[in-house]
């Protein structure tokens, strides 16, 4: 039985592509439904599952950087966007390598793509570097998502103490039960809220995660090692402490 993992960060999107995926193909397992590019990647490692359904736009990692790092991760799954933004991409899918669904998804647009992708299944395993090729054509070809503002203060717990941190002094956020701890040069603090909306509300272009429980600020990182089993290791520059990578989010580290 062919597996999926899909990735979704709009709950009625997600369903409604799941219902969808249940009548195009019925035989098709999803072994994960995800709300953002860090569970997605997860679920890719963990089940190497034939296809994965990417949305392009998600907290945290979007699904080129998903599908990226998907390709060390689980070579055999083909990558699927499932994107709103056609005007910048149909000539890398065209190409073959990637297929793509439009929303809102079309039955018709479905059911040639799981027929596509019965077809590669059945040709051998994807081809990781036209993969690649086309992810690093698409991360140009992107549009530029409208601006938010994001987060630029905390009001964190110290003890019976509210204080307000400046999120530029942040090393790193670190799941904790039902409280987040927030990390500074100066010591810890607490914040009820949940890693998933940190990862919305953070800069993506400062925060990073590296395992499900824990996002870094790269600007707190002095340096990245590997060991041979290909988990990698962060020093940090005003803390003594290091932090674990996730073997399966090291290929965002490549050019670290």
């Amino acid at each position: 039985m062919p597996r999926a993992v899909v990735a979704e960060d709009e709950a009625l999107l997600r369903d409604d592509l799941l219902a969808a995926l249940g009548r195009a193909w019925p035989e098709l397992e999803v072994v994960a439904a995800c709300e953002d590019g860090g569970a997605a990647l997860e679920a890719i490692a963990d089940h190497k599952p034939e296809v994965a359904f990417l949305d392009i736009r998600m907290p945290g990692l979007t699904g080129l950087e998903v599908a990226a790092a998907a390709a060390e991760a689980s070579p055999g799954t083909q990558v699927v966007f499932v994107t709103a933004y056609n005007q910048y991409a149909i000539d890398a899918f065209e190409r073959g390598a990637i297929d793509y669904l439009l929303k809102p998804i079309v039955p018709e647009r479905l059911a040639a793509t799981v027929q596509r992708l019965k077809s590669r299944a059945a040709s051998g395993t994807p081809d990781a570097g036209a993969l690649a090729a086309i992810v690093e054509q698409l991360r140009g070809a992107l549009p530029a998502e409208p601006r938010r503002q994001k987060l630029v203060w905390l009001t964190a717990s110290v003890g019976k103490e509210t204080r307000l941190i400046l999120v530029d002094d942040v090393a790193y956020f670190q799941a904790d039960n039902k409280y987040t701890v927030v990390m500074t040069a100066e010591g810890e603090a607490l914040v009820r809220t949940p890693i998933r909306e940190l990862l919305d509300a953070l800069d993506p272009a400062m925060f990073r995660q590296i395992h499900r429980s824990t996002i870094v600020n790269m600007r707190a990182v002095a340096g990245v090692t590997r060991d041979e089993s290909g988990r990698g290791t962060l020093k940090l520059r005003n803390r003594p402490e290091t932090l674990p990578v996730s073997i399966t989010y090291m290929p965002l580290f490549r050019n670290q």
